[in-house]
């Protein structure tokens, strides 16, 4: 007989489950230090995106400390300095993250959804939330308990969809004082925690 599959109940999202989230993301050293670290190459030492080096520094930075698994960062570098991203990030331009990552790597089309993701909100978190796969899973589980938005999962995939299906998110659990960067650290870590990974 098959065992039945165990049913996951996640804690209904509430201001007070946020904040116990983010003390909880706080108690991390190792994330603590990798994001002022990341601030601080982003906001202060290489705030623009006009010099190949700046991007690429912050790019590889990206890629290592979140395993983003690119293996021709270079490429990827370049990509951003053609695109002429700066006024873009300024507007928050929600078409933007789509643009970074759709790029051809060797004659071959990739797709960095969450890397670009990544490197927008480093740049202006509270613009541009970050999509992870933990995000991802957070969001349809909450969409089939709660109903608290129409949409196809592939739908996650399209940047200025996904960001309307956070700000109804947030509108629906009453979190709309919540800045992005916390509601990220608090999808994230719920994610982490009830569907981890399979390796």
């Amino acid at each position: 007989m098959a065992m039945a599959r165990k049913r996951i109940i996640v804690e209904h999202p509430s201001i007070e489950q946020v904040e116990f989230y983010l003390r909880a993301w706080d108690e991390q050293e190792n994330y603590v230090l990798q994001e002022h670290a990341l601030d601080k190459l982003f906001f202060q030492t290489y705030p623009l995106n006009t010099d190949i080096n700046d991007i690429l520094v912050k790019a590889s930075s990206l890629n290592d400390f979140y395993s983003t698994n690119i293996f021709s960062i270079f490429t990827v570098a370049k990509h951003i300095l053609e695109l002429d991203i700066d006024n873009r990030l300024q507007r928050g331009d929600a078409s933007l993250v789509d643009d970074i990552a759709d790029i051809t790597i060797s004659g071959k089309q990739k797709r960095f959804y969450s890397f670009a993701s990544k490197y927008c909100s480093h740049h202006k978190p509270n613009l541009f939330p970050i999509y992870d796969s933990f995000v991802d899973k957070v969001l349809r589980y909450f969409r089939r308990v709660d109903g608290f938005y129409a949409f196809t999962d592939d739908e996650l995939k399209n940047y200025p969809r996904f960001i309307e299906i956070l700000n109804s998110f947030q509108r629906f659990y009453n979190l709309e004082d919540v800045n992005k960067k916390d509601l990220d650290r608090y999808l994230w870590q719920l994610g982490k925690r009830y569907f981890p990974r399979n390796y």
